[in-house]
């Protein structure tokens, strides 16, 4: 067992739904004179795992939420405040969400406007921060940088990649910046874990189910399949199972509307040759 945490280091309340979930059950136990190993008995979980769950390392779920209502007489409000923070905003949802990519051993990544960061280079993801408004985007570009330490992992993630037209043409920082930035992505599309298909901005592809925005599915072993869905500022983690597979289903109906991999190199070729 890890050393034991200090106040300050325990979830705090004010943070986000999940962490009063945490702080809240501690509380609770607490206050009943119960151990985590008899919490566990409880929840139909070993003492290990209350210990993650209070220490914000794993997270209450709605089958432990419901016992615990049931044991503790408290008119469902356990297994109501771990609805509201299933559907609600939290902050570490974008942490969370790279921990789990790191984690993970196959990525489907749909991208609606720019290259994924998984495949950006150092000068087109700086250009790309610079116009943002990140408030340190040096260590933005770091960090995103060194998320792509994940594609040199023995053996690497399978990922599946589908780029709107949009995503490959925009035009980032300069012609030479997206001149480099094509090349790179035709150089990642030749390994053998890697497939990059194109959707064209055409009549023929028409209106399809990647306007709603960019998204990924995540898979491992350890967590199953989760969903991060893109917005400004912030993102959006998914991981209830109907969720999930409705994102899945999204995806194949993108991918029915993609080019296969070949004509796909030759559009990227062909929106390369036009940055001159």
């Amino acid at each position: 067992m890890g050393a034991k945490r200090s106040p300050d280091e325990l979830p705090q309340p004010k943070n986000s739904m999940w962490d009063f979930i945490a702080y809240y059950l501690r509380f609770q136990r607490n206050q009943r004179g119960l151990s985590g190993e008899a919490l566990g008995r409880i929840i139909q979980a070993g003492k290990s795992t209350v210990s993650r769950i209070e220490t914000g390392e794993e997270r209450l779920d709605s089958t432990q939420a419901a016992l615990l209502d049931k044991a503790w007489g408290t008119g469902g409000l356990f297994s109501i405040l771990v609805w509201y923070a299933s559907i609600g905003h939290d902050p570490q949802w974008f942490a969370q969400h790279v921990e789990i990519e790191q984690q993970s051993e196959i990525l489907r990544i749909y991208e609606a406007n720019v290259i994924p960061g998984l495949f950006q280079t150092p000068e087109y993801a700086e250009a790309l921060l610079r116009s943002g408004i990140a408030v340190n985007p040096d260590q933005v570009l770091a960090d995103r940088l060194d998320r792509q330490n994940l594609l040199l992992r023995d053996p690497p993630p399978h990922i599946t990649a589908l780029l709107s037209q949009n995503a490959l043409d925009w035009p980032v920082g300069s012609p030479a910046i997206m001149r480099g930035q094509l090349v790179h992505l035709q150089e990642m599309a030749q390994k053998l874990n890697v497939i990059l298909r194109a959707l064209p901005r055409s009549w023929g592809t028409g209106a399809h189910a990647g306007l709603g925005g960019s998204f990924k599915l995540m898979n491992g072993d350890d967590f199953g399949e989760v969903a991060y869905t893109d917005s400004p500022g912030t993102g959006r983690l998914v991981s209830s199972p109907a969720d999930v597979r409705s994102y899945g289903v999204r995806y194949e109906r993108i991918s029915a509307k993609a080019l296969d991999e070949g004509a796909s190199f030759e559009l990227i070729q062909k929106i390369m040759e036009e940055f001159q």
